[in-house]
């Protein structure tokens, strides 16, 4: 097949088409972690999203399913450097084509992703079309960028409430299970008595479920917009707001969720879900010109002094000059750009951070957020 991205400014790359026959639409990113890249397809926080990687070769050690971070991808579409046919890895169950075109997503290939990364740098995330044809068909490229023009913007989108769990579910320890596929032994999850924690699914990566469990706790999953009172009435030693796709600002529901519960239980947001308490607690976010996403993003923990090295997925960030220094404290930054990484409240026991510390490839530098999480339940309890 041949394949064509086109932008909506009516930049044009032309390369080999690969995974699924088809057109699809979306805001166009780039990601530049060097692994990881079947976290990245089932990532629901890139819903709506057509993603450039960044590494020159993809696909090359194949797909399986214990590497799913949700039931199937979210990306629109796969831009790459190069596509590799086969897979080379003991873990690998299905070569990554394959796995794209079951699941119906495009992938363009031999294309200067480095002219396109730097493209989207110097202008800004935008709205593209990727499509996938055989391989004499004729294209009209006009059509292609005004069709581009024409999707909505994810600015003022609700994307959250679109790939939520439509029911609740349980995740526990019973429910972990190891790199073979076995379950985990009670003496491999971390002591303590069990906790409960009901977690609202605004896309919630399994690897958080993953690290939750492994904290001896046993996870209540709930649809986006699953009012306050319901929560409160599972009896949760724990509330957490998990990470999304889309622009926090619409989830008006989700920040009435987060003021309601605030003083009568403990919270940890990721994600959208600190972009979420950040407005709950009366701060403004905005949109960055093309958002982070990789997995070696510099965070400095200004409560200890040491430097994080995090894998971050997001479009908008927390404006720091919003925020009440009365109630609120910074407690985490960005040193490429100094965005706010991380935030706690100094009266309620709640905090979040706009990074991914249950990143499942890695790095694993952000693990102790889990166990500060079940240790302000832990004391919450006494």
């Amino acid at each position: 097949m041949q394949a064509i991205l086109a932008l909506e400014d009516g930049r044009i790359f032309r390369g080999k088409g690969f995974g699924a026959p088809a057109e699809r639409v979306g805001e166009v990113v780039f990601n530049t972690a060097l692994t990881g890249y079947q976290e990245i397809f089932t990532d629901p926080s890139y819903a709506g999203q057509i993603v450039v990687l960044t590494n020159p070769q993809i696909g090359n050690y194949g797909t399986t399913p214990s590497d799913d971070e949700s039931t199937k991808p979210y990306i629109e579409g796969l831009v790459v450097r190069e596509f590799s046919p086969v897979s080379s890895n003991w873990r690998s169950t299905q070569v990554t084509d394959e796995y794209l075109e079951r699941n119906s997503v495009p992938v363009i290939a031999d294309v200067d992703t480095r002219a396109i990364v730097r493209h989207l740098r110097a202008n800004g995330v935008m709205r593209g079309v990727i499509a996938t044809f055989e391989k004499d068909a004729a294209v009209d490229t006009d059509a292609l960028v005004a069709k581009a023009r024409s999707i909505p913007k994810m600015d003022g989108t609700d994307l959250a409430s679109k790939v939520t769990t439509k029911q609740t579910y349980e995740w526990s320890a019973a429910t972990e299970r190891n790199e073979t596929g076995d379950k985990l032994l009670p003496a491999a999850i971390d002591g303590g008595r069990e906790m409960h924690v009901v977690a609202y699914d605004f896309g919630i990566k399994q690897n958080i479920l993953r690290m939750l469990a492994r904290e001896n706790c046993r996870v209540t999953v709930v649809p986006a917009t699953t009012p306050a009172s319901e929560v409160l009435a599972l009896n949760p030693d724990g509330v957490f707001f998990s990470n999304g796709p889309g622009d926090p600002e619409p989830l008006d529901y989700a920040q009435k969720n987060v003021q309601e519960l605030a003083g009568k239980t403990p919270m940890f947001g990721i994600c959208l879900g600190h972009q979420i308490f950040g407005l709950a607690l009366g701060g403004k976010t905005y949109k960055l010109k093309f958002g982070h996403h990789g997995a070696n993003h510099p965070i400095k923990n200004l409560e200890t002094g040491k430097v994080e090295i995090t894998s971050q997925n997001h479009n908008f960030a927390v404006d720091p000059e919003s925020l009440d220094e009365g109630n609120v404290a910074i407690t985490h930054v960005n040193l490429n750009d100094q965005t706010v990484a991380g935030l706690k409240h100094k009266e309620h026991p709640m905090f979040s951070v706009q990074y991914h510390p249950e990143a499942s490839p890695g790095p694993h530098d952000s693990h102790y957020l889990f166990k500060d999480f079940r240790k302000l339940m832990e004391e919450w309890k006494k």
